[in-house]
């Protein structure tokens, strides 16, 4: 047993079906619940460390839809969040680029590869254990 927190998906498509029918929240129904064109979106990862928050999303395009980055700038306005949003395909976790959302502000996308976003998720986690927000 690995004592990493490392969290694979132990589902098997082939054996118990597609995932997203089967076990993904169908967020869709509760679009009658909210005004004009707002709806409920998912956030691909989230940790917290000492009260500070790493928000990943991960896109196949550099574009961020304009609902996510408004919800995006204002998160990260209001509380220790700190956002990467990573291009990348998904399948082969090929990763293309990241940009950052902090302090209600998008960055420019950075050229980026799986471990160079490895290297940048742990400097965040090093920060967020030397500057705890509770």
């Amino acid at each position: 047993m690995v004592n990493n927190g490392y969290n694979p998906l132990r589902w098997d498509c082939k054996k118990q079906g597609c995932f997203n029918k089967k076990k993904r929240p169908k967020i869709e129904e509760f679009a009658e619940c909210l005004p004009g064109k707002i709806s409920f979106g998912d956030v691909d990862s989230i940790v917290e460390i000492r009260g500070n928050f790493l928000v990943l999303e991960f896109k196949e395009t550099p574009t961020i839809p304009r609902g996510q980055q408004i919800l995006f700038q204002r998160l990260t306005r209001l509380a220790p969040v700190y956002v990467m949003v990573i291009e990348a395909n998904i399948e082969s976790m090929r990763i293309f680029g990241v940009n950052y959302i902090a302090d209600g502000r998008i960055g420019k996308q950075t050229p980026m590869d799986l471990p160079g976003l490895k290297d940048k998720i742990k400097s965040w986690s090093d920060w967020a254990q030397k500057h705890p927000a509770i």
